[in-house]
């Protein structure tokens, strides 16, 4: 299969010269490397000028074309027409060296496969249990493995407001389980989202589907809608054979409020892709768990190191959800 990278950066070039440096390693090398910089200045021109990789194709876009859902639709459009499978990482990953060969295999496995997502595998620690293990109300468990629950699944889990759905599949209700929660199994399991910076589609899902221009700038929750959106068509993948890892770099986020703010409404909108006539009891459980979450960032402006990023983000949450009372998203 002939396959592009896509590449969307913003103000990272050392961060995506590391990216660039693993897939030079790759087993199975992209036909083409499209990276598409909203940099506000030339540093990462300037270093990939320094640093040559083979099929590389640099667009820096201006503010028309700013932003990650945008840069990632501009660079679909740059694609080869012979190209049949799409990937795109976030531009703060390391791939392990048969990332690609791993994931393309899905496609062969499952013809039918319109998407496939790779597997970040440096950020939780997964421990293999033994057969009908019990676990804890601290611990979550799934296909026999088990790592520790977060506080904020401990509450919803005491408060009868957990997922009843597997990971990478979302709830009626919405706020459900992550693809983060499916365990370092080496097996390929079906999902409805894919993380956006880890993901790969066919060529021909971009014929009648593109990332929405409603998720400005830095994007957050973009990659669930367009996977929510592509699920109801055909069958998505996650390949936990296909790793890599994700180091979350700082530069190029917005800041805390607005973070806050973005996690509620785009939370809002990506929950009214998946149920847009919800009923009253997924209203009532929507909100509850927003507000949960908003209680339980609270507490960190008492327990982190950084009391004034938490106090910040809690304020953006708060204006967030106050604001859906009159000023919905509307759909894009």
């Amino acid at each position: 299969m002939k396959f592009s990278l896509i590449i969307c950066t913003y103000m990272r070039p050392e961060p995506l010269l590391k990216l660039l440096q693993s897939v030079k390693k790759q087993s199975l090398y992209p036909n083409e490397i499209i990276i598409v910089d909203g940099s506000l200045n030339d540093k990462t021109e300037i270093i990939l000028n320094e640093n040559q990789f083979t099929n590389l194709k640099y667009f820096l876009v201006d503010g028309q074309d700013r932003g990650l859902t945008k840069q990632r639709n501009f660079g679909i459009h740059k694609v080869d027409a012979g190209v049949e499978i799409v990937c795109f990482l976030d531009d703060d990953t390391v791939l392990e060296p048969d990332y690609f060969k791993n994931l393309l295999q899905t496609y062969v496995l499952f013809p039918k496969a319109l998407g496939a997502g790779g597997y970040i595998c440096n950020e939780v620690k997964w421990e293999k249990m033994v057969e009908n293990f019990i676990p804890k109300i601290s611990e979550f468990y799934f296909d026999g493995w088990k790592r520790k629950e977060g506080s904020r699944f401990i509450l919803r889990k005491k408060l009868n407001l957990d997922s009843d759905c597997p990971p990478g599949f979302s709830p009626l209700f919405s706020h459900g389980r992550s693809v983060g929660f499916l365990p370092p199994s080496d097996k390929i399991y079906e999902v409805e989202q894919l993380m956006g910076g880890v993901s790969s589609f066919r060529k021909s899902v971009f014929d009648n589907f593109s990332f929405s221009t409603y998720f400005e700038g830095y994007g957050l929750y973009e990659d669930a809608d367009f996977t929510l959106r592509v699920s109801k068509v055909g069958k998505l993948y996650l390949n936990t054979q296909a790793k890599l890892d994700h180091f979350h770099a700082e530069s190029g986020r917005p800041n805390r409020y607005k973070y806050g703010r973005m996690v509620v409404r785009n939370g809002w909108y990506v929950w009214r892709i998946k149920n847009p006539n919800p009923k009253l009891a997924d209203r009532f459980k929507w909100n509850a768990i927003t507000l949960l979450l908003i209680l339980v960032r609270f507490t960190n402006v008492f327990s982190s190191k950084n009391r004034k990023a938490a106090f910040t983000e809690v304020i953006g949450r708060k204006v967030g959800w106050l604001s859906l009372l009159f000023n919905k998203p509307v759909k894009q």
